[in-house]
């Protein structure tokens, strides 16, 4: 009887290391897009930066916009982006830290808190000054492309079924 509970215990065994094996190996042959340093995602993010401010089919093109608001919501860009390329650039560093506490087979729990709580006070800063960034575009619209820009964003929110993403619905909107 004893020799059949050692069997069995060393049956369970190698099965679980062939299960292990077999993940391992299913692991490293799923594709990530980092081949040749290419970040998981990219394609996604370019399409989709084609959206609201950035040209392509975004909000704001729908308004008609004439050329000299073109050219201010152009400049408005600019200065965001070149304010806050630092803050962007922190924020990118600390995503970089944050994966490394996961690397090697280890998850390091109290620097991905750390890194979270320091990425947290940046994302905080971004969004007060997406927030500006919003109001600048404002005062360069008419009352007539304020007013269909509402609606644009209503429908845009009807058609994703209020949906944002990753993050899911918000409460707030």
């Amino acid at each position: 009887m004893k020799r059949l509970g050692k069997f069995k215990l060393i049956a369970i065994a190698s099965l679980s290391a062939v299960v292990l094996v077999a993940s391992i190996a299913v692991a490293q042959s799923v594709k990530t897009g980092r081949e040749n340093g290419q970040r998981p995602g990219r394609e996604w993010r370019g399409k989709g930066a084609k959206h609201g401010f950035h040209g392509g089919k975004g909000l704001l093109n729908r308004l008609n916009l004439s050329d000299d608001q073109k050219a201010k919501m152009k400049t408005i860009r600019e200065n965001f982006a070149t304010n806050n390329k630092p803050l962007m650039e922190q924020l990118h560093a600390k995503r970089q830290e944050l994966r490394q506490a996961s690397e090697g087979g280890t998850f390091n729990e109290a620097l991905a808190t750390q890194k979270m709580t320091e990425m947290a006070g940046l994302q905080a800063k971004l969004m007060g000054e997406r927030f500006k960034l919003d109001q600048e575009v404002q005062t360069v619209l008419t009352a007539e492309q304020k007013a269909q820009l509402e609606q644009l964003k209503a429908q845009s929110k009807t058609h994703r079924g209020g949906r944002r993403g990753v993050g899911g619905p918000r409460d707030d909107q």
